[in-house]
């Protein structure tokens, strides 16, 4: 089956690739005669053959495109019927939105239903490749078409967060002032990758990946849509093909369409009219891992809280989606190290020698092998007791220094090896706890500002509760008072 559909798929995906650069090659030409006229452009015959040469080429996650906001699936609570964005856009009073989601959600598929039906001119730059220049010459038209014809204009700015904070300052007074209403598109966080002015002057409008019932929805349109479907070589698809193909795709649309169109065409070219397991299979690229600023923290944050939680299922499922992703793994270790003190300390000091060994052990193995040692590490804190009594004590301890006065270190407790120091005073009382065979003696080791004062709160948790216990019976009194249970 490898061998005699090698050929077959590659040929497919170079198809779509090529579909996919001439789309955007022509589309990018139009948009540029748009931009030196200055103004929206009219109907002309070489701009419909254009659009009809496009609707028979272009890849069918660009062929199916929705037209309408009832053609849309998924996102039912922004774009349902009364929901805040479908009534914005009904009654052309949008003002400027940034629109957040994954790749294939339907940002751009917003933006362009939103210059459907808009009284206001429309513009469009990508920030991957726009820059101050652009966004000043779009301003420029914008400003002479309301001054000649009262019409306003919508900018949509894709790829938002590629802007630097300078950009985004220079379209901040456009925004600001009305002249541009903004629709930002992006897959990043804004609150890491936008500004907070321009940020505040926009409505933030977030998109869901899509679920398994839209998928599969836009799935069978694809197969029984005559027009700029893939029913002019008709096709059917079994129940397990198609589940794959949902369950590979995440959520993304314009990937399931893409390998839908990459599994048909196998079908197709084998003459055969059933689309199988196998064909999705076939169709299905390597898929990389989502993974932008706001996974990794959000990713690192469920890691944690997994093996805080005692899960050892967890935190390996996130340790390998890090690892997949591509993070550092001595960011990983890094973590770790931390954590078997935050989370475990003396509940299990051997916690900290394991992360430890295992940070050692990225720098001295290197990926991929280290995977196994970070796993390790994984498993052992996440089966370790838990205990939190070292962060809080030096919680408790780093307000008094800072919510007290300082006070002077008690005279025993001074430095007494220097000539002259006895003369101060230094060391005088200071009893040596090694001359007694227990080990301790009863002596104040806190300034008179703190003393008395009882920073850590031990556990009975694992080993520190053997170690409070020793403390115990060590100093010959029940020190029960500074113990947790």
């Amino acid at each position: 089956m490898r061998s005699s559909n090698g050929p077959i798929l590659a040929n497919c995906w170079q198809e779509i690739a090529r579909k996919w650069a001439v789309l955007l090659r022509t589309v990018g030409n139009n948009l540029g005669r748009s931009s030196l006229a200055g103004v929206s452009p009219g109907p002309d015959l070489f701009a419909s053959a254009v659009e009809e040469r496009l609707a028979r080429k272009a890849p069918l996650a660009a062929r199916l495109r929705p037209r309408t906001l009832d053609e849309v699936v998924g996102q039912i609570h922004l774009l349902g019927p009364g929901k805040p964005l479908r009534v914005l856009i009904e009654s052309d009073r949008l003002s400027s939105v940034i629109i957040w989601g994954p790749p294939g959600t339907g940002k751009t598929t917003i933006a362009r239903l939103v210059a459907g039906v808009s009284e206001k001119a429309f513009e469009t730059l990508s920030a991957v490749s726009a820059g101050v220049k652009d966004v000043r010459e779009v301003a420029e038209r914008a400003r002479a078409r309301l001054g000649e014809r009262g019409q306003g204009t919508i900018l949509f700015l894709d790829e938002v967060h590629r802007f630097s904070r300078a950009q985004q300052d220079v379209l901040l007074p456009f925004v600001e002032e009305g002249l541009l209403v903004l629709v930002g598109a992006t897959t990043e966080n804004p609150f890491f990758s936008l500004t907070g002015p321009l940020l505040s002057r926009s409505t933030l409008f977030r998109l869901e990946p899509l679920d398994d019932q839209a998928l599969e929805q836009l799935a069978r349109r694809a197969l029984t849509d005559t027009e700029r479907g893939l029913a002019a070589e008709p096709t059917e698809i079994d129940d397990d093909a198609l589940q794959h193909l949902v369950d590979k795709s995440d959520g993304d649309a314009r990937h399931l369409l893409t390998v839908l169109e990459v599994a048909h065409a196998l079908t197709v070219q084998a003459d055969r009219t059933q689309i199988t397991l196998a064909d999705a299979e076939a169709a299905l690229a390597l898929r990389s891992v989502r993974y932008g600023d706001d996974e990794h923290y959000d990713i690192i944050s469920a890691f944690i809280k997994s093996i805080r939680g005692s899960d050892p299922d967890a935190g390996l499922y996130w340790l390998a989606r890090m690892l997949e992703a591509g993070e550092d793994a001595r960011f990983i270790a890094r973590r770790l190290v931390i954590l078997a003190s935050e989370d475990i300390g003396l509940a299990d000091p051997q916690s900290l020698l394991t992360a430890d060994a295992a940070a050692r052990a990225v720098e001295y193995v290197g990926l991929p092998e280290v995977a196994i040692n970070l796993a390790h590490a994984v498993i052992h804190l996440a089966l370790a007791p838990k205990s939190n009594s070292v962060i809080s004590a030096l919680g408790a301890a780093t307000s008094a220094v800072r919510d007290r006065r300082p006070g002077p270190v008690p005279m025993h407790l001074r430095d007494a090896h220097y000539r002259g120091a006895q003369m101060l005073g230094h060391g005088k009382g200071y009893v040596y706890p090694h001359d007694d065979p227990s080990g301790w003696v009863p002596q104040e080791h806190l300034p008179v500002e703190v003393a008395g004062e009882h920073f850590y709160r031990a556990t009975d948790h694992g080993a520190e509760g053997r170690l409070i216990e020793q403390w115990r019976n060590r100093r010959g009194e029940d020190a029960g008072q500074d113990v947790d249970g």
